[in-house]
């Protein structure tokens, strides 16, 4: 087991049900975070609860119990800042995390934050993992670059660049990604590793990033979901429209959230019904870059976090 270059655990007040209630400011008081902030990046790990936490230019922190005690989990491996709510890609099955950072080193971990795999490159606004497949394809559009999407088949320690012009992406399989374009309308999708792209709908979704889960690809429009069934080739509106921008959160393909305007809303009918779960904190927006919302479906949590803000739990219990 490797041991990071600093371990600090500190606690803090769990929230009552229904309320907001900080859970950084016990860690990030006794530091000094970097410009953005105190935090910028929360991800909840669905195979354990464990919740992970961005400290600007402090690493990743992890808590084993929703919040309650972090502790510096990667070591010198992972810096900076995430600059938008994807830049967190957690393994809807649990244990694997990528960590897509801005200003800093990135890196992924197969073991719950135990071990890290650092990159070879970084500054990233985001990126996806071909969770489903190899576990080893990663795609990601690099910062501040013209929209250039850059990709690896070997777990981070090799890049290809391809393209410019790009505003979202998402991975499917080894092989097969998905794309938004800055100055084209639609879902861009490619069978060969990027080399050449087709539009396969024609509406752009909201999110950078989509969910491959369930057998589906699921991408959040800002007023719905739609769903691919078909790894991307096809499109639809997965149920009733809702403010979707973040998601979906999932406990299973019928029941998930998504994060919107409005807050959370939940469906346990897979889209055709919503209901609202959660408001966001206070101070917190939808925006492409800045604010990380997640939901432990177990333990029935929501978390945010953004730059210049606090980590944030609100509970249901």
């Amino acid at each position: 087991m490797k041991l990071p270059f600093f371990l600090l655990t500190m606690t803090c007040a769990l929230a009552r049900g229904g309320e907001w209630v900080n859970i950084s400011d016990a860690v990030t008081s006794g530091l000094k975070p970097g410009y953005a902030g105190p935090t910028a990046g929360v991800a909840v790990d669905r195979k354990d609860g464990g919740v992970y936490m961005v400290v600007n230019d402090l690493g990743l922190w992890r808590s084993a119990d929703h919040g309650a005690a972090f502790a510096q989990c990667s070591g010198k491996d992972v810096g900076g800042r995430g600059e938008t709510g994807w830049a967190l890609q957690a393994d809807p099955a649990g244990k694997r995390l990528a960590c897509f950072m801005v200003y800093g080193n990135c890196a992924m971990t197969v073991d719950g934050g135990v071990t890290w795999s650092k990159w070879t490159t970084s500054h990233f606004d985001f990126g996806s993992v071909d969770w489903t497949d190899t576990g080893r394809r990663l795609l990601a559009l690099r910062h501040e670059s013209g929209g250039v999407l850059t990709t690896s088949g070997d777990a981070g320690a090799t890049w290809t660049d391809l393209q410019k012009g790009f505003s979202g992406c998402g991975v499917i399989d080894k092989s097969t990604f998905l794309a938004t374009k800055e100055k084209e309308a639609g879902i861009f999708r490619s069978t060969d590793a990027g080399a050449t792209w087709t539009q396969v709908h024609a509406e752009a979704p909201w999110a950078a990033v989509p969910v491959v889960y369930g057998g589906a690809v699921w991408w959040a429009t800002g007023h719905g979901i739609l769903v691919s069934r078909d790894k991307g080739a096809t499109w639809q509106l997965a149920g009733m429209p809702v403010e979707a921008s973040y998601g979906p959160l999932f406990d299973t393909t019928e029941h998930f959230t998504v994060a919107g305007k409005g807050g959370f809303f939940e469906t346990r009918d897979g889209g055709r019904t919503w209901e609202k779960a959660a408001p966001l904190p206070d101070g917190f927006v939808v925006h492409r870059t800045g604010p990380f919302y997640t939901w432990d479906p177990a333990a029935d949590i929501f978390y945010a976090s953004a730059m210049t803000k606090p980590a944030m739990r609100f509970s249901r219990r």
